[in-house]
């Protein structure tokens, strides 16, 4: 039998402004206006001992949280990536900050819950 391997997840939450510079003229999309994000990370991999898990959730959850901050009550436009913030830029923006610490991090989820919109991003 092969060693199982397991998906551990934390969420977060961030709430921001943005717009998007490019698209038509008339677009609500190009107006200043915010959104209550939600970032959930998943790791994967084998339990690892001497514990038995396959990272520390609480570590996972500080780096997590550490990255929502730089973005919590900002202009998302305003970041380095994020110039034309889209649920996509968003996904690689947690990725690239993420991965060196967590290199089985597997999936990175954005989402805006209360208008039931979200991105997946398999890494």
């Amino acid at each position: 039998m092969s060693e199982p391997e397991f998906e551990i997840t934390k969420s977060a939450t961030f709430d921001a402004a943005h717009f998007l510079p490019a698209g038509p003229e008339d677009s609500l999309y190009r107006r200043m206006h915010g959104h209550s994000f939600k970032v959930e990370a998943t790791v994967r991999g084998h339990a690892q001992e001497p514990v038995g898990w396959v990272a520390d959730l609480a570590g996972l959850d500080t780096a997590l949280r550490g990255v929502a901050s730089e973005l919590d009550h900002s202009t998302l436009n305003d970041k380095a990536g994020l110039e034309s913030p889209t649920l996509e830029r968003l996904c690689l923006y947690f990725v690239a900050r993420l991965k060196p610490s967590y290199p089985g991090l597997c999936q990175v989820i954005v989402s805006r819950p209360t208008i039931g919109e979200s991105c997946a991003l398999k890494v």
